[in-house]
């Protein structure tokens, strides 16, 4: 999910809630039937003043995993999550977690990661001098190597890594900013990516990120998205409770199933 316009004292609310709560780490509520097509609702998008709570009406939801924005305020111009949140929420859930890195040095973050107990992490193809190098320290701290790609960045940059991928974040809104609308080559290059990937030995899981909405999500899943990071504009909707927006990203999620199988 991309950041919402907050700052770093904003973004730090929920630490007391979960520093003070006495419960046990918690655990994933199963989904009706395992989704085919998985969901990392974004942790910013819950009241941060609450976040323990809002942790476990996402486990209770269903939620595959969870995804958490890290920015540093140079890569994008907010600052979000920081690694003390991040510590906590892992202590509070065993919901597989998801750290998209939206900072200019993201090899500084990597060992300490792994030891909060990060699964997955993705960088940016836009910040990283080393690329290769920084994904064969993410794999060798035993998570999830990734590489994010801003809506501009072309498929050509992770040509000679695409051995080390386990997932693409591909981004159809630019970072940095909710509720922006969907850029233009979003789901085509969804679409391409998935193409350019069957290139190359071994399934490489493609997450989608930005505006993963009601009316997109067919398209999104019909493209080839595996992975995608739900906010206000599905989950978090403000318009119905989480029970219903829920059920309304699965149907959408199977409609296009249903037409990625058809075709």
């Amino acid at each position: 999910m991309v950041g919402v316009n907050r700052s770093a004292r904003g973004a730090m609310g929920g630490l007391s809630t979960l520093a003070e709560s006495p419960e046990d780490k918690g655990g994933q509520a199963a989904h009706a039937t395992p989704r085919q097509v998985r969901v990392s609702p974004s942790v910013m998008c819950a009241d941060l003043t609450h976040l323990e709570r809002g942790i476990r009406q996402l486990e209770t939801a269903g939620a595959d995993m969870l995804h958490i924005d890290m920015a540093d305020g140079h890569f994008v111009p907010n600052l979000l999550l920081g690694l003390d949140v991040v510590r906590q929420v892992r202590q509070k859930t065993s919901l597989p977690m998801d750290v998209h890195l939206m900072v200019e040095n993201p090899d500084d973050y990597i060992d300490e990661l792994a030891d909060i107990g990060v699964d997955w992490v993705a960088v940016h193809a836009e910040v990283c001098r080393h690329l290769d190098r920084t994904l064969t320290r993410i794999r060798e701290k035993g998570m999830k190597a990734g590489v994010a790609l801003n809506p501009a960045t072309p498929l050509a940059d992770i040509e000679f890594v695409a051995e080390r991928l386990d997932f693409v974040l591909v981004m159809t809104v630019n970072p940095g900013f909710a509720g922006q609308k969907l850029v233009a080559s979003g789901i085509r290059k969804i679409a391409e990516c998935r193409d350019f990937l069957a290139r190359f030995p071994g399934e490489v899981t493609i997450m989608v990120d930005g505006n993963v909405s009601f009316d997109h999500i067919p398209d999104m899943v019909a493209a080839g998205g595996d992975v995608l990071v739900a906010g206000t504009s599905s989950w978090y909707n403000r318009a119905a409770p989480m029970k219903e927006n829920v059920r309304k990203t699965d149907e959408a999620i199977a409609a296009g199933l249903q037409r990625r199988n058809d075709t």
